[in-house]
């Protein structure tokens, strides 16, 4: 199963550097809930639509993770890796986004697809948002406003063997 593992630019270093990261992990994926969302809403999704539902939400849950590691370069990180179906339990409860997702197991470098990074010129919007993303989780319309600055980047596309040069590069 494809898992989108939000990430920052520090945990890709560490995944990159060791080779693993051990589990258990809190990722999104394309759950019965996320697909039922879609069914409901009456927007016949696909899958590749469905799994980019997941990696937006992955991107959000980036900025939370960069808000409490001040070492990390102010640009969201998804990690897309495929996983055996039974590592992945989604999570089912109201309160969390629709796609999460536990991962049972370790994640290894040779498992990731693909990572996604914000550019250069997403750095200032993200660290905008970083600062009031809990707020914007809240309800806050000010907060909310911030963050769709930051969520308005096109996250960019690396293979896993780019992603080493491209950290690099930060």
């Amino acid at each position: 199963m494809r898992v989108y593992l939000p990430a920052t630019t520090t945990v890709l270093r560490t995944l990159v550097d060791e080779g693993t990261l051990p589990g258990p992990h809190t990722a999104f994926a394309v759950t019965p809930q996320l697909r039922q969302f879609y069914e409901v809403s009456d927007a016949e999704a696909d899958e590749e639509e469905l799994e980019y539902a997941a990696l937006l939400a992955a991107a959000r849950a980036s900025l939370r993770l960069i808000d409490i590691d001040p070492t990390a370069a102010r640009r969201r990180v998804v990690v897309a890796a495929d996983v055996p179906d039974s590592a992945v339990r989604p999570i089912d409860d109201p309160d969390t986004d629709r796609g999460a997702a536990r991962v049972e197991a370790d994640l290894r470098i040779r498992d990731v697809a693909s990572a996604h990074i914000d550019g250069a010129d997403a750095e200032d919007d993200v660290r905008a948002a970083v600062g009031v993303v809990l707020e914007a989780d809240l309800g806050s319309e000010d907060a909310q406003f911030v963050v769709d600055q930051a969520e308005g980047h096109e996250l960019a596309w690396y293979a896993s063997q780019e992603i080493g040069p491209v950290l690099d590069l930060l």
